[in-house]
């Protein structure tokens, strides 16, 4: 069956992120938000691990990511692929609405769909799986994206076409 992979990531710089490369991404605009979103797709966040601090008018995520820029080499029987921690910060966070979750849920983990600007509501939406969206309200786009320490290996890599099947 055939394998859904975000495309091939590009800075906004235009260079491409090579796939032993720490991931650090800058965002500025939509389709700069969009190489994040891609980057970051099916990456699993607890919820204890968001972060809004009011004062600075930052939010900040964790996230376990799925590493879709690594090409996947099997050793012995070894996973193939990789996961890594990468923070997320968007700056200039006027608020932050939760839907489908509450912010008190610590103990539950959500599976990250896209990142997408809302350029009419002037927002950042985070989608998630089960319905649960975080929209946070910007003036501009401002967001990053840093890879944090080491990547480890997984055997298993996201399937979406087991979704689409009826």
């Amino acid at each position: 069956s055939r394998k859904s992979s975000p495309p091939a990531a590009r800075g906004s710089n235009g260079c491409a992120v090579l796939p032993d490369t720490p991931l650090r991404l800058r965002a500025e605009d939509a389709e700069d938000l969009a190489v994040i979103s891609a980057m970051a797709q099916d990456a699993l966040v607890s919820v204890k691990d968001l972060s809004y601090d009011r004062a600075a008018r930052r939010f900040t995520l964790v996230l376990n990511r799925f590493r879709w820029e690594a090409k996947p080499v099997p050793a012995n029987g070894e996973p193939a692929y990789e996961r890594t921690l990468c923070a997320v910060t968007i700056e200039g966070v006027d608020g932050a609405t939760y839907r489908g979750f509450s912010r008190h849920d610590d103990d539950r983990i959500l599976s990250l769909l896209a990142i997408r600007a809302d350029d009419k509501s002037r927002a950042i939406d985070l989608e998630f799986s089960g319905g649960a969206t975080l929209r946070l309200a910007v003036a501009a786009i401002k967001a990053y994206a840093t890879d944090l320490g080491e990547a480890w290996p997984t055997a298993w890599q996201p399937d979406h076409n087991a979704d689409d099947a009826s």
